[in-house]
Formats: C-alpha cells, structure tokens, sequence
C-alpha cells in the first residue's frame, strides 16, 4: 500500500465534480475520500475526526450546504484547525466573504483550473503538516520556558523558526493556540523581510512547488550569511508580549491584517489575517512593517 502524505475529504452533491477533482489529484500523496452530501461527510468526519488533515468543501449543496457544514466543523475541537477549501461555482464576492468569516480561508472556483487547483490543496495541506509538526514539538518542548520572563533569540533559518515557535509558545496560557501564529510572523519575516520573496513571486514558486528551494537558496548566498530575525519576549502578570525584527526595508503590511477575498483564491496570503484572529490578543506592526509586536493575555478569561 502506497504511504500517503496526507489525508483529504472531498465534499460535493456532483459526482462528475468529485470524479474532477480525484483525476487532478491522482498523482499527488495524497489518501483521497469523498462524500457525497454535508450529512454524509459530517459523519465521516465525526467517526474519526482526526484523520483528515484538508476538507474540499463545496459551498452549494442540498440539505445541508457548505456553510452549514463548515460551522458543524469549527465548532468540533478536533477539527477546528483542519483547513477548508471552499468550492463555489462563481466568484460571488459576498459569498466569498461569508466563507472567510466562517473559516474557509483557501478558495476554488469552477470550473477548475488543474494546476490552481493542485497548488491550493497542497497549500493547505502543507498548512496543516506544518502545524502539526508544530504541536508535535510543542508537546516535546523544555517545561524550563514556563519559568522565564525575559529573552531573545537570533534566528536564521526556517528550521530555527519553528524550533524557536514551539518553545516561545510556552510562555503563553494555550501555547498550542499561540505555536502557529509565532511560526508564522517569523515565516513571514524570514522569506519576505530578509531574503525579499515578495507577493507575487512566493505565488508563482508555491504553484511550482518551488517555495522551500528558493528559500534554501537564498539563505545559503553570500548576501544573506550574516542576515537574522530577532524575536524578544517578555512576561508581565497579566501579558506575554513577543516582539519580532527582520533586516528587510519592510512592507505595507495593512492589506493583510484581515481577509481579503481578492486573495482567497491564492495558495497563501491569509497567515497573517489567520495568526491575528487565532493565535494573538493583538497584534501590531511597527513603523515600515520590519517590526510587529504581538500580545497575549494571560487570563483566559480576559
């Protein structure tokens, strides 16, 4: 039996829609399950809530539409940070809208392009490992962070970002709620800030596939050797904050605050509107956008 990379839920009343987006994904390593109908992949779903790792949702079906499915989901602790992406068979803007708010933050539209459609599963998909990979670190981290109230740390690669993530996410109440918006400010710093990945070209290599090659690259030029993010924390009574420097010339970081559903059907972009909502109480960048200061409060009940 072949090893699978990940495990994907695929939700349409159309089986010709299913059939589509099987065929695209033939060759990709993933375990592919379809569902007919929302109630049908609800209790899917329900019976083995941890399986799936991204759900193809779409928005336009009898009984029990996509939306409706989706908050059976967001409300389901075990699947609350399972990816979603939403079919619909026009890019209506309020549509759009109405499914980013409830949690669908990746977007496909029919009829489908083969490799658009490829780029953003696996978008998500990576979405997923990669926060999973995080929790996993969390769950292994040094219990020595939970006694600390101030410190920084220089950071260079992308595997130093993640180490950094899962141990700074200690200091934190619900450090699996704060891992993943950690991971993604220094991400975002790392590609973005000091080796200047802009936008559109980070697009054009994640349709590639081509994303953590160019990153690699980059970091191993003669231009970056000496390049480094800066996180620093400190732990008050009532509030974690951790502040995060790249060496970039910054960014107009105001478009990415919230969801725009001009970029819903991009296979990135939402990291930052995502870790806002998620993972911090308030999140602030600083001067040209080199600089963000992310909060946290330490009451649950704040």
């Amino acid at each position: 039996m072949k090893s699978t990379e990940a495990t994907v839920l695929i939700v349409d009343d159309e089986a010709i829609n299913l059939d589509i987006i099987c065929e695209h994904l033939e060759d990709e390593n993933y375990e592919l399950v379809r569902a007919a109908d929302g109630r049908e992949a609800l209790s899917i779903l329900e019976a083995d809530p941890v399986r799936y790792d991204t759900i193809v949702l779409d928005s336009r079906m009898p009984d029990m539409d996509g939306i409706q499915l989706l908050a059976n989901i967001k409300r389901t602790d075990a699947l609350q940070h399972v990816p979603v992406v939403m079919q619909t068979a026009k890019a209506e803007n309020q549509e759009i809208v109405a499914g980013l708010r409830a949690g669908a933050y990746y977007y496909l539209t029919k009829p489908y392009d083969g490799d658009i459609l490829k780029s953003v599963i696996r978008g998500a998909v990576n979405d997923r490992l990669h926060e999973k990979s995080l929790l996993e670190s969390l769950r292994a981290g040094r219990r020595i962070f939970e006694l600390m109230s101030f410190g920084r740390f220089r950071i260079h690669n992308l595997e130093q970002c993640n180490l950094v993530a899962s141990q700074v996410a200690h200091l934190c109440p619900e450090p699996q709620r704060a891992v993943t918006g950690i991971s993604e400010l220094l991400v975002n710093a790392l590609e973005h800030g000091n080796l200047k990945i802009g936008y559109s070209e980070k697009s054009r290599l994640m349709r590639s596939g081509m994303w953590q090659l160019e990153v690699e690259r980059r970091l191993g030029a003669s231009e970056n050797a000496d390049a480094y993010i800066e996180l620093e924390f400190n732990v008050a009574n009532d509030i974690v904050q951790i502040r995060i420097r790249d060496q970039g010339q910054g960014f107009d970081w105001t478009p990415y605050l919230d969801f725009d559903p001009d970029r819903a059907f991009d296979p990135h972009g939402r990291g930052i509107a995502v870790a806002r909502l998620s993972s911090f109480d308030d999140l602030e960048y600083i001067g040209k956008g080199n600089e963000v200061l992310a909060t946290i409060r330490k009451s649950l009940n704040a």
